[in-house]
């Protein structure tokens, strides 16, 4: 393969315990022309100490593995180098579901696997829409995460709960106290709890 080809490719790095799994991806990753496989983990730990080492444009990451689960694995992934996308999966239907999600990510879109979509589906849809309609010039992101802040969530807790690397948090934080006119994120939370956001239910 010429260095020019090698060029244009993006990095994959596969993290998944289960062997079959792994190859699979692993094949499916070697199919695509346009990506090249930088490593395989075994583990959480192994998944972050590779992508230190190779610095791969995706992980395609599993949830569930020992050492470190995949939640906390890309919380250190992203706090080292935020540009990695993530692909979260436990398992995805078919060859296609994986070459698309894969580029996606790729693209800097968000990807999750069925029944992780369907979880954070169901707590997105508890919120109350007081945010929006408080405050409509935030974008969806922005006020997904007054929410949180209402709710007294740290930047680094807010990350985990939406999946969000905590550059991105950090940044959309800026801008609501921006947007908002408010000097810091304390007084950001108190105008969201005056307009009426509530905790969303369960929480």
């Amino acid at each position: 393969m010429s260095a020019a080809v090698e060029a244009d490719q993006f990095g994959v790095l596969v993290a998944d315990d289960h062997l079959l799994f792994r190859d699979g991806l692993r094949s499916l990753v070697l199919a695509m022309p346009d990506a090249r496989l930088v490593g395989e983990a075994a583990d959480g730990l192994e998944a972050v100490e590779l992508a230190a080492a190779h610095r791969p444009d995706v992980i395609v990451m599993d949830l569930r593995m020992p050492r470190l689960d995949g939640v906390e694995a890309t919380r250190r992934i992203l706090a080292e180098n935020a540009e990695i996308g993530v692909l979260v999966v436990s398992m995805l239907d078919d060859d296609a579901s994986v070459f698309a999600a894969i580029r996606s990510v790729h693209r800097g879109d968000a990807v999750f696997g069925a029944g992780i979509a369907a979880r954070m589906a169901s707590y997105f849809a508890q919120l109350t829409p007081a945010v929006e309609d408080a405050f409509p010039q935030l974008t969806k992101t922005e006020r997904d995460i007054l929410q949180l802040l209402a709710e007294g969530l740290q930047n680094a807790q807010i990350a985990q709960r939406l999946y969000l690397a905590p550059k991105t948090v950090r940044n959309n934080v800026s801008s609501i106290l921006t947007k908002l006119n408010v000097a810091d994120r304390t007084e950001a939370a108190l105008r969201a709890r005056e307009a009426g956001v509530r905790d969303a239910p369960g929480d």
